[in-house]
């Protein structure tokens, strides 16, 4: 009687078989399970997965992959082979699928030459109202043992219920509006796009002063030494830095010595004058020569003033660092420094382009610092630039300045942070398609 019964290792495995499809969380889960696991007890080329919906097949899973490519010849050929398979295996009956005793189509039969061995063991699995969920297919050279294929029965079982069992539960949450829920939802958002809101932008901005004056080289030279610190307050004509005055002091000593020279020169061709009347000739060309040499020195010494340079109006001191400027050459007119005024603070935005929008004098802004992000000012543009220009980071930007409202005490000139700025009322859904429909408007040149 022990001759009949099955092997207890092949039981084993069919238990093993049943436990993993109980234990898939997923459909992808079991189908992997499906497509990979039987191997052990039943060896084939591979095995595939594939739902059904109608006339329609879907590659779930196939085996020793972990996810089949996509748009692959052959996954475009099991769509073709889906109506056919359907057709011909159309109970929940497993069949072997011979090549040679069967005639598929010639689009099947090409495929089918191509990729698949000489036959194939269809294993249709069906819900509890005989519903078709799918194939199980196996790719063999011959027929499977006949005394396995009632052992796995209880597989092909044990497989359609899980796969029922996710089905049902992922149809759970899977809420389908009808028509009329659809057209109700459709009236809601169209309604809800016709809501007028204001229209923002966020720009990065600075606190600077509405009272800056800046202070330029004076001179052509080397500064040698600054007398202030950064934002370091300072009175009405202090030094703020000095130049370096070994070129200016040795220039006036050689101009010295010139005109030194030149008035020797004139004083004694006045003396011989009296006599020579050649050298009465040559006096007022050595008069000239003097008066150059002296309008040169005075020229000279008046650098050597300019070469300390004193602070036009009391306020603070804004540069970023000394030890970038000191040993450097400036020509005149170089941008130092700035004096501002730190009563009187405003913001300085840098309005993208691709940000812009309509904003006219007087709209409100919101400054959110860095530093201070939960203490906000509030403020009103005063002035906005014609023409937008690079800023340091490379961005094409505007430049707007507005007002700091009232006299917040961390409203310290520099620091940084996002402005908002409110523009116009438009509708809710001009306010988000706006940027979408400019990139279209940009991409398609209409």
């Amino acid at each position: 009687m022990n001759e009949h019964l099955p092997h207890p290792q092949l039981l084993l495995g069919l238990a093993a078989l049943r436990d993993r499809a109980l234990a898939a969380d997923s459909l992808n889960a079991l189908a992997f399970s499906m497509a990979n696991d039987l191997y052990p007890l039943l060896p084939s080329h591979h095995a595939l997965v594939l739902a059904q919906r109608g006339k329609r097949v879907r590659l779930l899973s196939i085996s020793g992959l972990a996810r089949p490519t996509e748009d692959s010849p052959y996954l475009v050929w099991l769509e073709r082979l889906g109506p056919w398979l359907a057709q011909t295996v159309p109970d929940a009956q497993p069949r072997w699928l011979a090549r040679t005793a069967i005639e598929p189509p010639p689009e099947i039969a090409e495929g089918w030459a191509e990729w698949w061995p000489a036959g194939v063991w269809a294993v249709p699995l069906h819900d509890a109202e005989n519903r078709r969920l799918g194939f199980v297919l196996l790719l063999l050279d011959a027929p499977p043992n006949e005394g396995l294929t009632p052992l796995l029965a209880g597989v092909w079982q044990t497989w359609a219920y899980c796969w029922s069992a996710l089905e049902r539960r992922g149809a759970r949450w899977a809420w389908r509006p009808n028509r009329l829920q659809t057209a109700i939802a459709v009236a809601v958002l169209a309604g809800l796009l016709l809501i007028p809101v204001r229209q923002t932008v966020l720009a990065p901005a600075e606190l600077v002063s509405r009272e800056t004056q800046v202070v330029s080289a004076p001179i052509d030279g080397v500064i040698a030494r600054f007398a202030v610190k950064p934002n370091e307050s300072v009175a009405a004509g202090a030094p703020l830095f000095y130049f370096d005055e070994t070129p200016l002091r040795s220039r006036i000593e050689v101009l010295a010595r010139q005109v030194a020279v030149a008035d020797a020169e004139l004083q004694t061709a006045s003396q011989r004058a009296f006599d020579n009347p050649q050298s009465k000739s040559e006096l007022a060309m050595l008069a000239s020569v003097a008066q150059q040499r002296r309008a040169e020195l005075a020229a000279v010494q008046t650098q050597l003033e300019r070469s300390r340079v004193l602070a036009p109006r009391a306020g603070v001191a804004v540069f970023v660092d000394p030890d970038e400027w000191i040993g450097r050459p400036v020509v005149t007119g170089e941008r130092i420094l700035q004096v501002s005024d730190p009563a009187q603070p405003a913001m300085q935005i840098h309005l993208p382009v691709a940000d812009a929008i309509n904003l006219e004098t007087g709209a409100d802004v919101t400054l959110y610092l860095s530093t201070f992000p939960l203490a906000p000012l509030h403020g009103r543009i005063l002035q906005t630039s014609y023409q937008a220009k690079p800023g340091d980071d490379g961005v094409i930007a505007y430049r707007l300045l507005a007002s700091v409202e009232g006299r917040p005490e961390h409203a310290r000139l520099g620091l940084h942070g996002t402005a908002k700025l409110y523009g116009e009322r438009v509708s809710l859904g001009y306010y988000l398609l706006r940027r979408p429909i400019a990139a279209a408007r940009a991409w398609s040149g209409l």
